[in-house]
């Protein structure tokens, strides 16, 4: 495998310690600090500083009707989800996100699948499948998306990304991602809102594969 080198920014490491960040792109960060050391230990280290910082501020007086309603929840049995663990070239979170099954593939055109993991409101994660030397047809970005590579390898205008790598697109890049030589390349992509296709027919197509 080769080296990470395109990585999580600390700003959004930090958003996702603090849990201020959309769960589409948690998922995808959360699948990142997986494959990466680096990522992992910067993980570590803002968590570190919360701690410290929760240890020294002030406590907050509540009232025994507060009291009481913790403690009662406390006492209530809590259904745990199943939790699954990473299998081939799939994390852990997005095994979770596919409840421990294989991706169910639906074909896009030119060899290229998808499958949808989640849409929340405006924003949704997908597996995208590109078959080698196959490009995604040309977009721009209306907000921000994040790709995770997690087999093979793409390249764009800003460079190549393989496996381990994320690439934050927002609304300043337009670009076309080519699959590279060798295996199929499978990411994990986040998005906020839709896509901006520059050809006419994957524009007519949009709401159908809902990208």
């Amino acid at each position: 495998m080769n080296a990470i080198t395109h990585h999580i920014p600390d700003t959004m490491i930090a958003a996702y310690v603090s849990g201020n960040l959309p769960h589409p792109f948690a998922m995808v960060v959360a699948a990142h600090i997986s494959l990466c050391a680096e990522c992992s230990a910067s993980l570590g280290a803002h968590q570190a500083v919360g701690g410290a910082l929760l240890e020294r501020s002030d406590n907050v007086a509540v009232s025994s009707g507060m009291k009481t309603d913790l403690m009662a929840m406390l006492d209530t049995p809590i259904r745990s989800e199943p939790i699954f663990d990473a299998k081939g070239i799939f994390p852990s979170p997005v095994m979770e996100a596919l409840k421990g099954k294989p991706p169910r593939w639906k074909t896009l055109g030119m060899g290229v699948k998808q499958s949808i993991l989640t849409e929340v409101g405006g924003g949704s994660v997908r597996l995208i499948y590109i078959p080698a030397g196959q490009a995604v047809p040309d977009h721009s970005h209306s907000g921000l998306e994040l790709t995770l590579v997690l087999q093979g390898s793409f390249s764009d205008e800003t460079g190549r990304f393989g496996v381990g790598d994320v690439e934050i697109g927002d609304e300043n890049l337009e670009h076309t991602p080519i699959a590279d030589a060798g295996d199929a390349c499978i990411c994990l992509a986040a998005t906020d809102a839709p896509l901006q296709f520059s050809s006419f027919l994957p524009r007519l197509l949009q709401p159908i594969f809902r990208i």
